[in-house]
């Protein structure tokens, strides 16, 4: 099948206006005959459903957690990028644009960006209209802050819990379309396969993981909005639900799934402790607009520190290296999140980690608490010399921004971030591959669309800070609503589709199958004995730093693991009865194939882009070397029976509106 983008003609700041005037549209009379089924109930799920239920579509919408309100995007914390120029600084739908391109290395549609950018000022008139608390400035004015990749302030936020504030917004509107019979809601179920009849997505089959029932639902359109696939890693910053099953299971159905090797470390996460751990704690990016990053600049001192000789504050300003400062004075401690998390390894890898793994660096507050505290001195007419006067005031200024976000933490590693800086280090965060899709949000699967973090996204190699919140409500509020709409429009006679069909039966019947393979298997090891031996060979062959050796390796051990999971996984319980570690099986099972698609991914892509870093291509300062006229493309895979004998299909992507440079942030 070739790969048909579906974009539309014309300028880029023109083409979603003109695409919208000419799409097919459906009338509120016949939106009452069609059914729309949304897997997934974060922000991008969440939207959607509200917003295609809202126009008159039966929704149908499923979770694996027991309420909408449990999705992961919950865990966003630092906030949502729009291009308002509140700040006056400069700030333009095409800056927006252009940073989101350039933070992905130039590995991004262009089309779906713009209209990303486009889209991102309706987003926030939206929210405020729901009541998203966000953050206001002394005035009444909604306030911004920076964040990484770029030089303005467009970051919406509500202090460190941004993502929870925008959950409850999309919830409420959700809850009304509830109320009015209008979305039917599915908790406590997951979806284990979908149904394809003639050619179209038609349905799913799901697990009713409370009784262990396995149902079928129908509907004209399926929307995968289920997120990304970080925990193929075991530890991650993701909750530990977060899965990939979704998202495979219409790969394995013909969706092409497109870069899975594009997946972002991010920088400033809580550093491993011990074996003992299963997930990781983000502290959000928009830290960094205020602290700086540091480690000791003399070995002696970073030994010292890691025995307990040594506190980081009897360091002095000579004796630190700031080191994002020193390498790019330009962003500073604001650089794009791949740049960071590379530079944090090379110091810790180079001898400089600061906590007792040697795999930490600092994340220093104090010079913002001073100059805060001396600023509201000034406004309060109180005497700015006064030192503690000056900490106190600085804190309490500290606190009102991210003081929910300083409290995690210090319940975590028991240190009062304001009086000892905090400790980061890189983890894996957000996937920026996923399922293909068109301009339309639809995967090569007619009918199947993808929307928010589960598809491909609109973020190239590198996500920048702030827009995964954007690019979820921008798809499920303000894009899908329109293209799934054209794609329903000559279905609105088609009637109710039964669910006593042969596809129906087969679907099932695969279900069935696997899931009575794992309670009926007799092996001795339990799932998360196999995760975390699949996250270990990720992380350190497929993690932050790539070579040919280590992916290869990578690629071999994991198919070995695979079998070796098959044979010897033990599943206690039942199929049909609640069975958390059946639901943990089918998980891991499909993450033990994504695993081998993303090594195989990553060694077919001669060059490091984003957060694909290849070892054999850097320049001399250690900085992602890219290959635009050999790999200027998003590699789409086929699905062939295994991961070994996927199909790579090539979507050229053209630049006509920025040019192809080096990414400099100095």
């Amino acid at each position: 099948m070739a790969l048909d983008s579906k974009i539309p003609a014309g300028s880029i700041d023109q083409k979603w206006t003109n695409y919208k005037n000419k799409i097919n549209l459906v009338n509120p009379a016949n939106k009452r005959n069609l059914d729309i089924i949304v897997v997934g109930t974060g922000l991008a799920g969440g939207s959607a459903s509200a917003t295609l239920a809202e126009l008159g579509y039966n929704v149908k919408a499923f979770c694996f957690q027991d309420s909408p309100r449990r999705a992961h995007s919950i865990a966003a914390q630092g906030g949502i990028n729009a291009a308002k120029n509140y700040m006056g600084d400069g700030d333009s739908v095409f800056r927006l644009f252009y940073d989101t391109v350039k933070g992905g290395d130039y590995r991004a549609r262009e089309a779906n960006v713009y209209r990303l950018a486009e889209v991102s000022t309706n987003i926030i008139d939206q929210c405020v209209a729901q009541g998203v608390p966000l953050a206001r400035e002394y005035g009444g004015l909604l306030d911004n802050r920076s964040f990484g990749g770029t030089l303005v302030s467009r970051t919406f936020y509500a202090k460190g819990q941004t993502g929870q504030q925008l959950l409850l917004g999309a919830y409420s509107a959700m809850n009304r379309q509830i109320a009015r019979g209008k979305i039917k809601m599915y908790a406590r179920h997951e979806m284990l396969e979908l149904v394809v009849i003639d050619g179209k997505a038609r349905g799913i089959i799901a697990r009713n993981l409370m009784t262990g029932a396995i149902e079928r639902h129908s509907a004209h359109a399926v929307v995968i909005a289920s997120g990304g696939y970080g925990n193929v890693f075991f530890l991650s910053t993701n909750a530990m639900g977060s899965n990939v099953t979704a998202a495979w299971k219409v790969h394995k159905k013909g969706a092409y799934f497109a870069n899975p090797c594009y997946t972002q470390i991010h920088p400033t996460c809580i550093p491993v402790s011990g074996d003992h751990q299963s997930k990781l704690t983000l502290m959000s990016e928009s830290l960094r607009n205020d602290g700086r990053i540091w480690v000791p600049k003399s070995l002696e001192d970073a030994k010292a520190i890691r025995e307990g000789r040594k506190k980081p504050t009897q360091l002095s300003e000579e004796e630190r290296d700031y080191y994002l400062e020193r390498r790019y004075p330009a962003f500073g401690n604001l650089v794009p999140r791949d740049i960071a998390s590379r530079a944090a390894k090379e110091r810790c890898d180079a001898g400089y980690g600061v906590n007792k793994t040697g795999e930490a660096v600092y994340l220093d507050f104090a010079s913002s608490i001073e100059r805060y505290g001396k600023d509201q001195a000034r406004i309060r007419h109180l005497d700015e010399n006064d030192k503690e006067l000056v900490l106190k005031l600085g804190k309490e200024v500290v606190a009102s921004k991210y003081g929910n976000l300083f409290q995690m933490y210090e319940k975590i590693v028991d240190e009062n971030p304001y009086e000892t800086p905090m400790m980061i280090y890189p983890a894996v965060h957000y996937t920026m591959g996923g399922v293909w899709v068109d301009y339309n949000l639809m995967t090569t699967i007619p009918g199947c669309f993808a929307i928010g973090e589960a598809n491909f996204s609109d973020h190239g190699a590198n996500r920048l800070g702030a827009s995964a919140l954007m690019q979820g409500l921008a798809d499920g509020y303000f894009v899908l609503p329109y293209t799934i709409g054209d794609y329903l429009a000559p279905d609105i006679k088609l009637g109710p589709i039964p669910t006593n069909t042969p596809e129906f039966d087969e679907a099932e019947k695969s279900v069935r199958t696997q899931l009575e393979q794992f309670v009926s298997n007799k092996g001795t090891q339990p799932v998360d004995h196999f995760h975390r031996r699949l996250g270990k060979i990720m992380w350190d062959k497929v993690g932050m730093a790539r070579n040919e050796k280590g992916l290869n390796e990578a690629i071999k051990e994991i198919a070995e693991l695979r079998d070796e999971f098959y044979k010897n996984v033990k599943v206690p319980g039942t199929l049909d009865s609640f069975n958390q570690e059946l639901e943990k099986a089918m998980r891991v099972a499909d993450f033990l194939e994504l695993g081998e698609l993303f090594a195989k991914d990553a060694l077919h892509r001669n060059e490091s882009c984003g957060g694909h870093f290849r070892e054999e291509y850097q320049t001399p300062d250690g900085e992602a070397l890219r290959d635009d006229e050999n790999f200027a493309y998003v590699a789409a895979w086929e699905y062939k029976g295994k991961p070994a004998d996927a199909v790579l299909h090539k979507e050229q992507l053209v630049y006509d509106n920025v040019k192809l440079v080096t990414r400099s942030y100095k």
